[in-house]
């Protein structure tokens, strides 16, 4: 996905916003500002290189969260790389003693991709109703909603299930917070 032109162009994404839950939390409990900068700088390789490797983008990251943003035709290379982003990440921060886990949403839908900001600090980014959709997806862990569901392939559909309400797909292994309560 080339992000140098200039033109601001309307597109079909498959859009995702990720962050890690407890962060915050997470960052109070480390003294150490170079180790909590090192990790972040960690954190951030890992994303760029899973996001990058299924022909995705990392638009920009924005503390310990990101907008993420990939071609509709690589939605099975997106959310299987986004599914092996979290898997790492949770084990990862887990041996590093954190809590802290990947949030990871996806929507599909349009965005105005382009460069934006002040004169002569314009930088690719992408704006639009669609961007607002995804960051409202309800999740404590993965969420897809219909129209990024949609965009996968047959095989690809059978690694998630309807959640409601508002209708989103979530991994079969995941459990709905009602089977947990039942417990």
């Amino acid at each position: 996905m080339d992000t140098t032109t200039v033109a601001r162009v309307r597109r079909e994404l498959l859009i995702s916003f990720i962050d890690l839950s407890f962060y915050t939390a997470d960052s109070r409990r480390t003294d150490d500002d170079e180790r909590l900068a090192g990790i972040v700088d960690a954190y951030y390789e890992r994303v760029t290189e899973k996001v990058q490797g299924a022909g995705g983008v990392v638009v920009k990251f924005i503390g310990d969260g990101a907008l993420l943003v990939f071609p509709p035709e690589r939605a099975d290379d997106a959310l299987f790389a986004l599914l092996a982003l979290k898997a790492d990440v949770d084990r990862w921060l887990a041996g590093e003693g954190w809590e802290s886990r990947l949030v990871v949403k996806v929507h599909a839908g349009t965005a105005v991709a382009g460069h934006y900001g002040g004169r002569g600090e314009k930088r690719f980014d992408v704006l639009g109703g669609d961007v607002n959709v995804t960051a409202r997806l309800a999740t404590r862990g993965v969420a897809i909603s219909a129209q990024a569901f949609r965009l996968l392939s047959a095989e690809a559909r059978k690694r998630w299930k309807k959640h409601t309400p508002p209708i989103t797909y979530i991994p079969v292994e995941d459990r709905h917070p009602s089977d947990i309560a039942k417990l």
